[in-house]
Protein backbone atom coordinates (compact mmCIF):
# COMPACT_ATOMS: atom_id res chain seq x y z
CA UNK A 1 0.00 0.00 0.00
CA UNK A 2 2.98 2.33 0.80
CA UNK A 3 3.72 2.00 -3.17
CA UNK A 4 0.16 3.27 -4.27
CA UNK A 5 0.15 6.63 -6.14
CA UNK A 6 -2.10 9.04 -5.20
CA UNK A 7 -4.52 10.49 -7.63
CA UNK A 8 -3.81 14.24 -8.05
CA UNK A 9 -6.71 16.78 -8.18
CA UNK A 10 -7.76 20.05 -9.42
CA UNK A 11 -6.32 22.41 -6.81
CA UNK A 12 -3.25 20.11 -6.69
CA UNK A 13 -3.01 20.52 -10.92
CA UNK A 14 -3.77 24.06 -10.97
CA UNK A 15 -1.49 24.92 -7.79
CA UNK A 16 1.36 22.71 -9.65
CA UNK A 17 1.23 25.39 -12.25
CA UNK A 18 0.39 28.70 -11.20
CA UNK A 19 2.73 30.77 -14.08
CA UNK A 20 1.21 28.69 -17.24
CA UNK A 21 -2.67 29.76 -16.26
CA UNK A 22 -1.43 33.39 -15.51
CA UNK A 23 0.53 34.03 -18.96
CA UNK A 24 -2.67 32.23 -21.31
CA UNK A 25 -3.05 34.79 -24.30
CA UNK A 26 -7.01 33.30 -24.28
CA UNK A 27 -7.79 35.08 -20.67
CA UNK A 28 -9.02 38.91 -20.87
CA UNK A 29 -7.73 42.02 -18.68
CA UNK A 30 -9.48 42.81 -15.27
CA UNK A 31 -12.00 45.42 -15.72
CA UNK A 32 -11.46 49.15 -14.33
CA UNK A 33 -15.23 50.17 -13.16
CA UNK A 34 -14.48 53.46 -11.59
CA UNK A 35 -12.90 55.05 -15.36
CA UNK A 36 -16.35 53.98 -16.88
CA UNK A 37 -18.43 55.92 -14.46
CA UNK A 38 -16.33 58.68 -15.17
CA UNK A 39 -17.11 59.10 -18.69
CA UNK A 40 -20.82 58.53 -18.53
CA UNK A 41 -20.80 61.20 -15.71
CA UNK A 42 -18.52 63.90 -18.33
CA UNK A 43 -21.02 62.87 -21.50
CA UNK A 44 -23.74 63.95 -19.31
CA UNK A 45 -22.55 67.25 -17.95
CA UNK A 46 -21.55 67.64 -21.60
CA UNK A 47 -25.16 67.62 -22.44
CA UNK A 48 -26.33 69.55 -20.00
CA UNK A 49 -24.63 72.48 -20.91
CA UNK A 50 -25.27 71.68 -24.55
CA UNK A 51 -28.65 71.70 -23.59
CA UNK A 52 -28.39 74.66 -21.57
CA UNK A 53 -26.49 76.47 -24.17
CA UNK A 54 -29.22 75.45 -26.88
CA UNK A 55 -32.67 76.51 -24.63
CA UNK A 56 -30.33 79.88 -24.04
CA UNK A 57 -30.58 80.83 -27.41
CA UNK A 58 -33.84 79.37 -28.08
CA UNK A 59 -35.15 81.70 -25.33
CA UNK A 60 -33.23 84.66 -26.68
CA UNK A 61 -34.24 84.24 -30.05
CA UNK A 62 -37.96 83.44 -29.28
CA UNK A 63 -38.21 86.19 -27.08
CA UNK A 64 -37.16 88.88 -29.82
CA UNK A 65 -39.92 88.32 -31.81
CA UNK A 66 -43.89 88.44 -31.53
CA UNK A 67 -45.67 86.73 -34.52
CA UNK A 68 -49.64 86.10 -35.22
CA UNK A 69 -51.07 84.83 -37.85
CA UNK A 70 -54.75 86.74 -37.78
CA UNK A 71 -53.31 89.42 -39.70
CA UNK A 72 -54.98 90.80 -43.48
CA UNK A 73 -54.11 93.97 -45.85
CA UNK A 74 -56.53 96.55 -45.47
CA UNK A 75 -56.31 99.67 -47.50
CA UNK A 76 -58.81 103.01 -47.53
CA UNK A 77 -61.25 102.29 -50.26
CA UNK A 78 -62.53 105.58 -52.55
CA UNK A 79 -65.71 105.27 -53.24
CA UNK A 80 -66.88 107.49 -56.60
CA UNK A 81 -70.61 108.95 -56.34
CA UNK A 82 -72.60 111.38 -58.64
CA UNK A 83 -72.72 115.40 -57.15
CA UNK A 84 -75.88 115.46 -59.86
CA UNK A 85 -78.55 113.46 -61.35
CA UNK A 86 -78.49 112.54 -65.17
CA UNK A 87 -78.20 109.66 -67.18
CA UNK A 88 -75.16 107.85 -67.78
CA UNK A 89 -73.84 107.99 -71.31
CA UNK A 90 -70.54 106.88 -71.49
CA UNK A 91 -68.07 104.13 -68.47
CA UNK A 92 -64.82 104.68 -69.60
CA UNK A 93 -63.08 102.19 -67.60
CA UNK A 94 -64.12 98.30 -66.44
CA UNK A 95 -63.81 96.28 -63.25
CA UNK A 96 -60.68 95.88 -62.11
CA UNK A 97 -58.81 98.08 -64.57
CA UNK A 98 -55.91 99.74 -63.13
CA UNK A 99 -56.11 104.22 -63.97
CA UNK A 100 -54.46 106.99 -62.88
CA UNK A 101 -55.70 109.96 -60.97
CA UNK A 102 -57.76 112.38 -62.72
CA UNK A 103 -58.77 109.89 -65.63
CA UNK A 104 -62.18 110.37 -66.78
CA UNK A 105 -63.79 107.41 -65.50
CA UNK A 106 -67.98 108.09 -66.74
CA UNK A 107 -70.09 110.85 -68.09
CA UNK A 108 -73.48 111.82 -67.72
CA UNK A 109 -75.28 113.48 -70.46
CA UNK A 110 -74.33 117.16 -70.42
CA UNK A 111 -76.94 118.25 -72.36
CA UNK A 112 -79.16 119.34 -70.18
CA UNK A 113 -76.47 120.93 -67.70
CA UNK A 114 -75.25 122.57 -71.12
CA UNK A 115 -79.16 124.50 -71.90
CA UNK A 116 -79.06 125.57 -67.72
CA UNK A 117 -75.76 127.25 -68.38
CA UNK A 118 -77.12 129.19 -71.32
CA UNK A 119 -79.79 130.05 -69.16
CA UNK A 120 -78.07 131.39 -66.45
CA UNK A 121 -75.39 133.37 -69.06
CA UNK A 122 -78.79 135.16 -70.68
CA UNK A 123 -80.49 135.95 -67.29
CA UNK A 124 -77.07 137.36 -66.35
CA UNK A 125 -76.82 139.88 -69.13
CA UNK A 126 -80.49 140.70 -68.57
CA UNK A 127 -79.70 141.63 -65.04
CA UNK A 128 -76.16 143.42 -65.83
CA UNK A 129 -78.45 145.49 -68.56
CA UNK A 130 -80.95 146.33 -65.84
CA UNK A 131 -78.36 147.50 -63.21
CA UNK A 132 -76.85 149.75 -65.84
CA UNK A 133 -80.07 151.50 -66.86
CA UNK A 134 -80.81 152.20 -63.00
CA UNK A 135 -77.03 153.30 -62.63
CA UNK A 136 -77.22 156.34 -65.44
CA UNK A 137 -80.30 157.34 -63.72
CA UNK A 138 -78.60 157.29 -60.57
CA UNK A 139 -75.94 160.46 -60.81
CA UNK A 140 -79.20 162.66 -62.84
CA UNK A 141 -81.10 162.00 -59.61
CA UNK A 142 -78.65 162.97 -57.25
CA UNK A 143 -78.33 166.41 -58.52
CA UNK A 144 -79.42 169.07 -55.46
CA UNK A 145 -82.70 170.27 -55.16
CA UNK A 146 -82.16 173.82 -57.13
CA UNK A 147 -81.26 171.74 -60.48
CA UNK A 148 -84.07 169.38 -60.53
CA UNK A 149 -86.17 172.48 -61.23
CA UNK A 150 -85.10 173.11 -64.02
CA UNK A 151 -86.03 170.51 -67.42
CA UNK A 152 -83.33 169.13 -69.24
CA UNK A 153 -83.20 166.62 -72.45
CA UNK A 154 -80.42 164.77 -70.92
CA UNK A 155 -82.99 163.75 -68.29
CA UNK A 156 -85.19 162.64 -71.65
CA UNK A 157 -82.76 161.03 -72.94
CA UNK A 158 -81.85 158.83 -70.50
CA UNK A 159 -85.50 158.15 -69.47
CA UNK A 160 -85.83 157.09 -72.93
CA UNK A 161 -82.99 154.56 -72.95
CA UNK A 162 -84.34 152.65 -70.06
CA UNK A 163 -87.52 152.30 -71.63
CA UNK A 164 -85.70 150.98 -74.62
CA UNK A 165 -83.91 148.87 -72.51
CA UNK A 166 -86.88 147.46 -70.51
CA UNK A 167 -88.66 147.17 -73.98
CA UNK A 168 -85.64 144.85 -75.38
CA UNK A 169 -86.23 142.86 -71.94
CA UNK A 170 -90.04 142.17 -72.87
CA UNK A 171 -88.87 141.41 -76.33
CA UNK A 172 -86.48 138.90 -75.00
CA UNK A 173 -88.80 137.29 -72.09
CA UNK A 174 -91.47 136.75 -74.95
CA UNK A 175 -89.23 134.96 -76.78
CA UNK A 176 -88.58 132.65 -73.43
CA UNK A 177 -92.00 132.26 -73.07
CA UNK A 178 -92.47 130.35 -76.43
CA UNK A 179 -89.36 128.75 -76.54
CA UNK A 180 -90.57 127.40 -72.61
CA UNK A 181 -94.13 126.47 -74.18
CA UNK A 182 -92.86 124.43 -76.78
CA UNK A 183 -90.79 122.89 -74.75
CA UNK A 184 -93.08 122.21 -71.89
CA UNK A 185 -95.75 120.86 -74.87
CA UNK A 186 -93.22 118.36 -75.99
CA UNK A 187 -92.27 117.01 -72.48
CA UNK A 188 -96.26 116.76 -71.68
CA UNK A 189 -96.64 114.50 -75.18
CA UNK A 190 -93.85 112.59 -73.23
CA UNK A 191 -95.58 112.23 -70.14
CA UNK A 192 -98.60 110.94 -72.38
CA UNK A 193 -96.36 108.08 -74.38
CA UNK A 194 -94.25 106.92 -72.02
CA UNK A 195 -97.77 106.80 -69.92
CA UNK A 196 -99.30 103.91 -72.58
CA UNK A 197 -95.86 102.40 -72.93
CA UNK A 198 -95.82 102.17 -68.94
CA UNK A 199 -99.23 100.63 -69.05
CA UNK A 200 -97.93 97.88 -71.51
CA UNK A 201 -94.91 97.15 -69.59
CA UNK A 202 -92.72 98.41 -72.68
CA UNK A 203 -90.93 100.67 -70.79
CA UNK A 204 -89.87 100.94 -66.95
CA UNK A 205 -91.31 103.37 -64.60
CA UNK A 206 -88.34 105.28 -63.81
CA UNK A 207 -87.87 106.49 -67.44
CA UNK A 208 -92.21 107.51 -66.86
CA UNK A 209 -91.12 108.90 -63.56
CA UNK A 210 -88.44 111.10 -65.32
CA UNK A 211 -90.21 112.45 -67.94
CA UNK A 212 -93.21 113.42 -65.27
CA UNK A 213 -90.47 115.43 -63.68
CA UNK A 214 -89.72 116.94 -67.15
CA UNK A 215 -92.97 117.87 -67.76
CA UNK A 216 -93.38 119.40 -64.11
CA UNK A 217 -89.64 120.97 -64.98
CA UNK A 218 -91.37 122.38 -68.46
CA UNK A 219 -94.17 123.85 -66.87
CA UNK A 220 -92.33 125.62 -63.99
CA UNK A 221 -89.95 126.93 -66.86
CA UNK A 222 -93.03 128.44 -68.70
CA UNK A 223 -94.02 130.09 -65.45
CA UNK A 224 -90.61 131.57 -64.42
CA UNK A 225 -90.76 132.67 -68.47
CA UNK A 226 -93.68 134.88 -67.62
CA UNK A 227 -92.72 135.93 -64.41
CA UNK A 228 -89.76 137.64 -66.36
CA UNK A 229 -91.77 138.71 -68.73
CA UNK A 230 -94.16 140.79 -66.17
CA UNK A 231 -90.74 141.85 -64.34
CA UNK A 232 -89.46 143.07 -67.36
CA UNK A 233 -92.84 144.86 -68.23
CA UNK A 234 -92.68 146.96 -64.86
CA UNK A 235 -89.14 147.37 -65.57
CA UNK A 236 -90.94 149.52 -69.03
CA UNK A 237 -93.62 150.90 -66.91
CA UNK A 238 -91.19 152.54 -64.32
CA UNK A 239 -88.53 153.53 -67.12
CA UNK A 240 -92.05 155.32 -68.54
CA UNK A 241 -92.86 156.37 -65.09
CA UNK A 242 -89.41 157.92 -64.87
CA UNK A 243 -89.43 159.78 -67.49
CA UNK A 244 -93.02 161.56 -66.48
CA UNK A 245 -91.32 162.50 -63.66
CA UNK A 246 -88.65 163.71 -65.19
CA UNK A 247 -90.30 165.99 -67.35
CA UNK A 248 -92.54 167.30 -64.38
CA UNK A 249 -89.50 167.44 -61.98
CA UNK A 250 -89.09 171.15 -62.24
CA UNK A 251 -93.13 171.15 -60.71
CA UNK A 252 -91.95 168.81 -57.60
CA UNK A 253 -88.88 169.94 -56.58
CA UNK A 254 -90.17 168.36 -52.73
CA UNK A 255 -90.06 165.26 -54.28
CA UNK A 256 -86.30 165.15 -55.42
CA UNK A 257 -84.81 163.77 -52.18
CA UNK A 258 -87.74 161.08 -52.21
CA UNK A 259 -86.90 160.46 -55.89
CA UNK A 260 -83.00 159.80 -55.04
CA UNK A 261 -83.57 157.35 -51.91
CA UNK A 262 -85.93 154.98 -54.33
CA UNK A 263 -83.48 155.45 -57.51
CA UNK A 264 -80.32 154.14 -55.16
CA UNK A 265 -82.52 151.74 -54.09
CA UNK A 266 -83.59 150.13 -57.24
CA UNK A 267 -79.82 150.12 -58.04
CA UNK A 268 -78.57 148.59 -54.86
CA UNK A 269 -81.32 146.32 -55.56
CA UNK A 270 -79.83 145.72 -59.82
CA UNK A 271 -76.44 145.01 -58.42
CA UNK A 272 -77.23 142.45 -55.68
CA UNK A 273 -79.49 141.18 -58.56
CA UNK A 274 -76.27 140.53 -60.99
CA UNK A 275 -74.78 139.11 -57.83
CA UNK A 276 -77.13 136.18 -57.83
CA UNK A 277 -77.26 135.85 -61.46
CA UNK A 278 -73.20 135.57 -61.57
CA UNK A 279 -73.86 132.95 -58.29
CA UNK A 280 -76.34 130.65 -60.41
CA UNK A 281 -73.82 131.25 -63.36
CA UNK A 282 -71.13 129.51 -61.22
CA UNK A 283 -73.04 126.69 -60.22
CA UNK A 284 -74.47 125.96 -63.68
CA UNK A 285 -70.54 125.94 -64.84
CA UNK A 286 -69.97 123.65 -61.59
CA UNK A 287 -72.89 121.15 -62.60
CA UNK A 288 -71.52 120.85 -66.41
CA UNK A 289 -68.42 119.80 -65.00
CA UNK A 290 -69.81 117.40 -62.23
CA UNK A 291 -70.84 115.42 -65.89
CA UNK A 292 -68.09 114.29 -66.15
CA UNK A 293 -66.78 111.88 -63.23
CA UNK A 294 -62.83 111.47 -62.66
CA UNK A 295 -60.87 108.76 -60.39
CA UNK A 296 -59.56 110.89 -56.95
CA UNK A 297 -56.61 108.45 -56.67
CA UNK A 298 -54.58 106.44 -58.80
CA UNK A 299 -55.67 102.71 -58.26
CA UNK A 300 -57.91 99.80 -59.46
CA UNK A 301 -61.37 100.09 -60.41
CA UNK A 302 -64.06 97.33 -59.24
CA UNK A 303 -68.12 97.33 -59.21
CA UNK A 304 -68.52 99.88 -62.16
CA UNK A 305 -71.89 100.98 -63.73
CA UNK A 306 -72.95 100.61 -66.78
CA UNK A 307 -74.43 102.71 -69.14
CA UNK A 308 -78.27 103.50 -69.29
CA UNK A 309 -78.25 103.64 -65.54
CA UNK A 310 -80.12 107.20 -64.57
CA UNK A 311 -77.96 108.03 -60.97
CA UNK A 312 -79.04 110.48 -58.16
CA UNK A 313 -76.71 112.88 -56.47
CA UNK A 314 -74.93 111.10 -53.54
CA UNK A 315 -75.45 107.46 -55.55
CA UNK A 316 -72.12 105.39 -55.41
CA UNK A 317 -71.28 104.65 -58.99
CA UNK A 318 -67.72 102.65 -58.96
CA UNK A 319 -65.25 102.23 -56.24
CA UNK A 320 -61.18 102.55 -56.47
CA UNK A 321 -58.72 100.88 -54.93
CA UNK A 322 -55.54 102.50 -54.14
CA UNK A 323 -53.05 99.34 -54.04
CA UNK A 324 -49.89 101.20 -53.70
CA UNK A 325 -51.25 102.40 -50.65
CA UNK A 326 -52.25 99.20 -48.47
CA UNK A 327 -51.20 98.09 -45.22
CA UNK A 328 -51.40 95.02 -42.79
CA UNK A 329 -53.80 94.96 -39.67
CA UNK A 330 -52.65 92.51 -37.33
CA UNK A 331 -54.52 91.43 -34.41
CA UNK A 332 -51.64 90.46 -31.69
CA UNK A 333 -52.89 89.38 -28.26
CA UNK A 334 -52.97 91.49 -25.58
CA UNK A 335 -50.25 89.60 -23.61
CA UNK A 336 -47.87 89.98 -26.87
CA UNK A 337 -47.97 94.16 -26.25
CA UNK A 338 -45.47 94.47 -23.30
CA UNK A 339 -42.53 95.15 -25.48
CA UNK A 340 -43.93 96.27 -29.16
CA UNK A 341 -42.91 99.69 -30.00
CA UNK A 342 -43.51 102.06 -32.59
CA UNK A 343 -41.04 101.60 -35.64
CA UNK A 344 -40.20 98.36 -35.07
CA UNK A 345 -39.25 95.91 -37.71
CA UNK A 346 -41.86 93.48 -39.54
CA UNK A 347 -41.61 90.66 -41.95
CA UNK A 348 -45.18 89.21 -43.73
CA UNK A 349 -45.58 86.71 -45.17
CA UNK A 350 -48.41 86.63 -47.73
CA UNK A 351 -50.66 83.32 -47.77
CA UNK A 352 -51.29 83.31 -51.65
CA UNK A 353 -47.46 83.50 -52.90
CA UNK A 354 -45.64 82.65 -49.86
CA UNK A 355 -43.68 86.17 -50.74
CA UNK A 356 -42.39 87.27 -47.70
CA UNK A 357 -42.26 91.74 -47.66
CA UNK A 358 -40.80 94.04 -45.33
CA UNK A 359 -42.33 97.03 -42.91
CA UNK A 360 -42.33 98.65 -39.51
CA UNK A 361 -44.66 99.23 -36.64
CA UNK A 362 -47.08 102.37 -37.46
CA UNK A 363 -49.56 102.62 -34.85
CA UNK A 364 -51.17 100.59 -32.35
CA UNK A 365 -55.46 100.73 -31.98
CA UNK A 366 -56.36 102.47 -29.14
CA UNK A 367 -58.37 99.80 -28.38
CA UNK A 368 -59.11 96.29 -28.64
CA UNK A 369 -61.39 94.99 -32.15
CA UNK A 370 -64.57 94.02 -30.34
CA UNK A 371 -64.70 97.97 -28.64
CA UNK A 372 -65.31 99.30 -32.03
CA UNK A 373 -68.34 96.47 -32.72
CA UNK A 374 -71.57 96.97 -33.44
CA UNK A 375 -72.51 95.51 -29.99
CA UNK A 376 -69.22 95.65 -27.62
CA UNK A 377 -69.25 92.62 -24.74
CA UNK A 378 -70.24 93.44 -21.29
CA UNK A 379 -68.37 92.06 -18.81
CA UNK A 380 -70.19 92.62 -16.27
CA UNK A 381 -71.98 89.34 -15.42
CA UNK A 382 -72.11 86.80 -12.86
CA UNK A 383 -70.27 84.29 -15.34
CA UNK A 384 -67.75 85.87 -16.43
CA UNK A 385 -64.76 84.24 -18.19
CA UNK A 386 -61.62 85.90 -18.92
CA UNK A 387 -60.70 86.02 -22.50
CA UNK A 388 -57.76 87.01 -23.95
CA UNK A 389 -58.38 90.28 -25.85
CA UNK A 390 -56.63 90.92 -29.73
CA UNK A 391 -55.37 94.59 -30.75
CA UNK A 392 -54.86 95.78 -33.64
CA UNK A 393 -51.62 96.77 -35.13
CA UNK A 394 -50.85 98.73 -38.01
CA UNK A 395 -48.13 97.74 -40.01
CA UNK A 396 -46.89 99.71 -42.94
CA UNK A 397 -44.53 98.46 -45.74
CA UNK A 398 -41.75 99.45 -46.69
CA UNK A 399 -41.22 101.75 -50.13
CA UNK A 400 -41.51 99.65 -53.01
CA UNK A 401 -42.51 96.51 -51.44
CA UNK A 402 -45.77 96.01 -53.36
CA UNK A 403 -44.43 97.21 -56.62
CA UNK A 404 -46.03 94.33 -58.32
CA UNK A 405 -49.48 94.90 -56.49
CA UNK A 406 -49.95 91.61 -54.92
CA UNK A 407 -51.22 92.70 -51.84
CA UNK A 408 -54.52 92.31 -51.80
CA UNK A 409 -56.90 94.08 -49.47
CA UNK A 410 -58.12 91.26 -47.71
CA UNK A 411 -55.60 88.58 -48.13
CA UNK A 412 -54.32 86.71 -44.88
CA UNK A 413 -50.86 87.43 -44.17
CA UNK A 414 -48.75 86.02 -41.23
CA UNK A 415 -46.93 88.89 -39.44
CA UNK A 416 -43.69 88.66 -37.29
CA UNK A 417 -42.39 92.14 -35.56
CA UNK A 418 -38.95 92.06 -34.47
CA UNK A 419 -38.88 93.46 -30.73
CA UNK A 420 -35.09 94.23 -30.59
Amino acid sequence: MPDQETPKGPESSSSSTPDTATESPTTPPPVSYPRRRSHKRLIIGVALVVVLVGGIFLWHYFSGFESTDDAQVDVHLYPVSARISGYVQAVHVGDNQYVQEGATLVEIDPKDYQVALAKAQANLETAEASARALNIDVPVSSVDTASQLKFTSSDIENAKAAIAAGEKQVAAAQARILEAEAANVKAQDDVQRYHLLLVKDEVPKQTYDYAVAAAQTGSAAVTAAKADEATAEQNVAAARSRLVEAIARNESAQAGPQRVASTRAHALSAVADVAQKRAELAQAELNLGYTRIIAPVTGEVTKTVVVGLNVDPGEQMLTVVPLDEVWITANFKETQLKHMRVGQKAELVLDSNGRTYHGHVDSIAGGTGPIFSLLPPENATGNYVKIVQRVPVKIVLEPGENRDHQLRPGMNVEAKVYLR
